[in-house]
This record gives C-alpha cells, structure tokens and sequence, in this order.
C-alpha cells in the first residue's frame, strides 16, 4: 500500500469539537539524518555553508514528509548519492533555543561507503570530512556529540534511543 491508500483506510478525519483548535496547537520542528561511516568507523562529516558547526547529512523534514523521507532526500542532495538509509539509531528532544523552536532530531543508520565521490551541493556544503566523534567534537555542538554516541551505541547494540537534549531517558 501506499500512504494515500494507508489515508483512505483512516476514513474521515475527525470533526474539531471547537473550530480552529487544530490550527493552535504547537508546532515541533524535526530533522533526519544519517550517520554515514567509512570502513574505519570514522564518521562522515560536512562543513555546512550556513553554519559555523560540522553537521551529519541530513535536514529537516519538510510539510508532509516523514523523518525517514527527509533523510534520504537531503543525503542524495548533499552529498549526490540516493544511499540505502537503515534502521532508526536515535530520536533526541531538543529544546528551543534562540529563534529555533524545540524540535526532534531523527538519525538514521547510513551505512559504510566504500570511498565513493561525493557530489557535494555547494550552497549546502562547503567540504566533507571522515572523522572520528572524539576528532570531530571540537567542532560539534556538545548535543550534537551527545546524540552522534548514542547513534554510534546503538549501532553496537541494536537498541533505538530515545534522548532529551543528547542524553538519554
């Protein structure tokens, strides 16, 4: 089946009780990525065009998309390759901060590459790298290698995470 046939077998949605309330509920933010490694373990890192800070590949989900969907649609624009995205490593609450709203931040098992050539999107990033988490963390924020272990963790292990902020619960 596909989702339209998966909407149809929901059947009507429901009625609103009080008219508009759907409308003023909050609204979460939410971003997948794929944690990419070469045959050394090493992670594959971007430097992105529009933040100071390494990032994994990956972006946020875009209106009626899954996390699923909007990781392997921004690997295969950033990096110009439509990978095999694996199973959920990690789901990790983030709060607001600044102008960003709180969001939840899906990383996805993106398999080992074989050195294959990049395609990188230049107006997204500027270089890739294969690092380790401890080489990479200097230039990471501190969530960010909170969430990358736990990702790292379930991939030994084989357990999903569910994190707050990079720690998990």
């Amino acid at each position: 089946m596909n989702r339209l046939d998966d909407l149809a077998a929901e059947g009507e949605p429901e009625k609103e009780f009080n008219p508009g309330i759907a409308a003023r509920f909050q609204r979460k933010t939410a971003a997948g990525g794929a944690l990419i490694r070469d045959r050394a373990g090493r992670i594959l890192f971007l430097e992105p065009t529009y933040k100071p800070t390494l990032d994994i590949p990956g972006g946020i989900v875009e209106a009626d998309e899954s996390p699923y969907e909007a990781c392997c649609r921004e690997v295969q624009e950033e990096i110009g390759l439509a990978l095999d995205i694996g199973r959920l490593l990690v789901v990790d609450w983030v709060p607001a901060h600044g102008p960003w709203s709180d969001s939840l931040a899906f990383i996805f098992d993106g398999g080992i590459l074989d050195d294959p050539a990049l395609t990188l999107d230049p107006t997204e990033a500027r270089a890739h790298h294969y690092l380790t988490l401890a080489d990479a963390s200097p230039r990471l924020r501190p969530s960010m290698a909170r969430r990358l272990a736990l990702a790292q963790r379930a991939l030994t292990t084989g357990t999903t995470t569910y994190a707050d902020f990079g720690r998990p619960v």
